[in-house]
Formats: C-alpha cells, sequence, structure tokens
C-alpha cells in the first residue's frame, strides 16, 4: 500500500510538473532582428514572415532562415517607437502604429511606404486604434506594450518585470519564470504572441525566441 501511494505521488507529480513546463524548456528558434527593444509580433497570413514592431520602427523577416526582407522606419509625431504591428489579410501590406495613434502602411512586397491610406480598409479607424489599447492620457511606456498576456490551455502566459515571461495556471499560482539576464532595460515586459503550436517572446535586445508549445 506504501508502494502504490509513492508510486501515485511520483505519477502526480510528473502531471503537475508536465503541466508547468507549457512550453519547452529552450527557443526552438532564433531571430535576430537588431539592437531596438521588440514591442510588438505579428505573423503573416501564410504564416511564412514574423512582423516584429520595435522602439525604432519595425522590420520584417522570414521566419524558416531568419532573413531579413525589410526594415519599416517610423517617425510620426516624432516618435519612432511602434506600439501594434499587422498585416492585411493576404499579407501584401503591413501597418505600423505608434504612440500617438498614427498609422502608416508599406509593401511588404516591396518594402515601399504606401503614402495614400484610405483605400486600405483592414486598417483600424482612429476608433478601433483607441480599443486596441491606446488611451492619450497612458505614458508612452504604457503605449509600446500591448501583447502582455495570452493563454496556453488554462495557463495564462504574461509580461513581468526586467523582460520576465511568467506561467499562472487556473490557480492563480506562478508555475514557470523565464528570465533573460541578457535584458537591459528593467522596465522592458515582453510582447507575446501565441502562433500555432508556438510561444513568440519578444526581447529588449532585439531577439524574437520562438517555444514549442508542449
Amino acid at each position: 500500500m506504501i508502494l502504490r501511494s509513492t508510486l501515485l505521488a511520483a505519477v502526480v507529480g510528473l502531471v503537475h510538473f508536465g503541466a508547468a513546463q507549457t512550453v519547452s524548456e529552450a527557443p526552438s528558434k532564433t531571430i535576430k532582428t537588431g539592437k531596438a527593444a521588440i514591442t510588438a509580433l505579428a505573423i503573416a497570413p501564410k504564416g511564412d514572415r514574423v512582423l516584429v514592431g520595435t522602439n525604432n520602427g519595425a522590420v520584417l523577416h522570414e521566419i524558416e532562415g531568419g532573413k531579413k526582407l525589410y526594415a519599416f522606419p517610423y517617425g510620426e509625431d516624432g516618435a519612432t517607437a511602434v506600439y501594434h504591428v499587422g498585416f492585411n489579410d493576404n499579407g501584401e501590406f503591413v501597418v505600423l502604429i505608434g504612440p500617438s495613434g498614427k498609422r502608416t502602411v508599406w509593401s511588404a512586397a516591396s518594402g515601399a511606404q504606401e503614402k495614400v491610406i484610405t483605400p486600405h480598409r483592414w486598417i483600424p479607424d482612429p476608433r478601433a486604434v483607441k480599443a486596441m489599447g491606446l488611451e492619450m492620457s497612458n505614458s508612452a511606456f504604457d503605449r509600446f506594450y500591448q501583447q502582455k498576456e495570452v493563454k496556453i490551455g488554462e495557463t495564462t502566459v504574461r509580461a513581468a518585470k526586467k523582460g520576465a515571461v511568467e506561467f499562472v495556471g487556473a490557480d492563480g499560482k506562478v508555475s514557470r519564470t523565464i528570465t533573460f539576464p541578457e535584458n537591459k532595460d528593467q522596465h522592458h515586459q515582453a510582447p507575446l504572441l501565441v502562433w500555432e503550436n508556438v510561444l513568440l517572446i519578444g526581447t529588449d535586445d532585439g531577439r524574437v525566441l520562438f517555444y514549442d508549445v508542449l
């Protein structure tokens, strides 16, 4: 009976450990985008490219080999940081939105900027931008980090202080924390994105980390 109880406890312990390990221990892929802190992430509709917003514009990379395709500068209202990035339905264009809510559109095929954005009805209008979290009363810091929390099953994955990422169970307890000693900015909050069976995390030194969802 004692042996059976011990084995049962061991099995239960393994189950709890597995639940805590929502994603792989180490990233299965890393894309280095530059030195700017990453503030936003989006995956192209075909799943072949990742659009990365930073505190100095945005960059477009191939996912398979990590090759940089284009860099998109941002400079609306004197701000270089991008707080939201997105693709249109067929992935031909991208939108960047900065702290003032100003939107710029770029061709994902040529890297050229679209000077007139009114024909692009897929772009969120100012009211929709505000609904996405942009409040002019917020500090500039608050506006840059919109992807602070995602769900993987019953686990909530959330950005924490110093660029760390916490995994919170249904009981509200933190079961795992991933830290990044390379982070230089103690205020950095890692943008998070779940895509298919992968969790993407952005660091403050320009890396996009791909963790496999278990």
